[in-house]
């Protein structure tokens, strides 16, 4: 069963795609988490956003989207990978997946604090004091890149 791997901004994608995108992000973080928040922030539909995400057999096992903020900076956000794909690698995957399409420029991240030092493998370090959100400890990150 290979892993397919997927990019789009929003007026690429299908209904039924984003539907399966939106199961999963809503599955972990609003059910799984047990956070009830506004899943649709308006931020998907955005022209400089991207959705990253793999496949397997069809179906939707991880995802993550690339945020275009003011100045030139990428944000990375909603990084989910589905609880049957689970230890597979599939998060660093999409990861290094994002940041070979974001390049050297400027990227940051909100990390759930407990998964800092994942984000830190692939060069993130913490960029401000942590915070609570939701009920859920997060890190702000930003990636250290050559000559910055």
């Amino acid at each position: 069963m290979p892993i397919e791997s997927h990019v789009a901004s929003f007026a690429e994608l299908d209904a039924r795609t984003f539907h399966d995108l939106l199961r999963l992000r809503i599955d972990t973080f609003v059910v799984e988490q047990s956070c009830p928040y506004p899943e649709l922030d308006g931020r998907d539909v955005e022209p400089g956003t991207r959705h990253l995400w793999l496949t397997r057999d069809g179906g939707v096992v991880a995802y993550l989207r690339i945020l275009a903020d003011p100045g030139g900076v990428a944000r990375i956000g909603r990084v989910v990978v589905a609880p049957a794909a689970r230890g597979a690698g599939l998060a660093g995957r999409l990861m290094t997946e994002a940041l070979t399409l974001i390049g050297d420029g400027p990227c940051v991240l909100e990390a759930q604090s407990h998964l800092a030092g994942f984000y830190a493998g692939h060069g993130f370090t913490q960029c401000g004091p942590g915070y609570v959100e939701d009920g859920i400890p997060h890190t702000p990150m930003r990636r250290l890149t050559p000559g910055r």
